[in-house]
């Protein structure tokens, strides 16, 4: 019987599970605007970080241990996660439509004009100009890590690693407290729910990133990654990369030629 290079992977529950916590989010999220509790929003935000610690040390332990990863199927991966990137911008690209749709030919209600009536937009040369340096740096190192694990030079990957992820949390952190200075919020005209929402589900993928990325440089101490082979390593990667060109368009459209 000759054996298919194919990882057929076993029963898990936990699509189910972060199914289950993706609904709870959603629900718990509109329970919570509309005044009915928070407890559902907190259910649903743990069932997926049980999800993503349980569903990372399955893959872990497959890719690593198990040896199931060759070269056919970390090929697959690597078309998996290519696909999920180009699904992510298509995902960002309804935000832009909707904000150039609005801004390029403003209606009567929003007074013909762009930034609507009453709504000061923030200055794009202070803080958004200072996350847009923090996030090239971080573009930057995550490189610096890559080539330094191709080169089987574990301590500066290392090093490279937690310098990236130190970038992402100053960046999540000038962002909240960007948020807290701004003069509008979600529910002023279309310019504050356009703003929020892209640059708040921008704000979201940074946060994801850089717990991928955290969970590569854990694989990186602990020897998971070789020179030649560590997919882990390289997802998290193009995933940052993808993070980093989505706020340059951000940044230029939103904050630099809508202000």
């Amino acid at each position: 019987m000759v054996r298919n290079p194919f990882h057929l992977v076993e029963f898990s529950p936990w699509p189910l599970v972060g199914s289950m916590g993706a609904f709870c989010l959603t629900v718990g999220l509109a329970s919570w605007f509309h005044g009915y509790g928070i407890y559902l929003m907190e259910f649903g935000i743990l069932l997926i970080l049980l999800t993503m610690v349980q569903w990372w040390r399955d893959v872990v332990r497959e890719g690593t241990f198990q040896g199931y990863h060759t070269l056919r199927v970390s090929r697959g991966l690597r078309w998996g996660m290519i696909l999920f990137i180009a699904s992510e911008v298509l995902f960002f690209f309804a935000f832009f439509w909707a904000y150039f749709h609005s801004s390029l030919a403003p209606c009567m209600e929003l007074g013909a004009c762009w930034p609507p009536v009453g709504v000061e937009p923030l200055n794009p040369f202070q803080v958004p100009l200072l996350n847009t340096a923090v996030l090239l740096a971080s573009g930057v190192s995550v490189t610096w890590a890559h080539h330094s694990l191709i080169d089987g030079d574990q301590k500066a990957s290392v090093i490279s690693l937690l310098v990236t992820i130190m970038l992402g949390a100053y960046f999540t952190f000038l962002q909240a407290g960007e948020y807290f200075e701004t003069s509008f919020s979600i529910a002023d005209s279309c310019y504050g729910s356009t703003f929020f929402v892209a640059t708040g589900f921008h704000g979201l993928h940074v946060l994801i990133g850089t717990s991928f990325l955290a969970v590569a440089l854990f694989r990186s101490l602990a020897f998971h990654f070789s020179s030649n082979h560590h997919f882990g390593f390289e997802a998290a990667a193009w995933y940052w990369h993808f993070v980093d060109v989505v706020w340059l368009f951000l940044y230029v459209s939103i904050y630099w030629w809508g202000s």
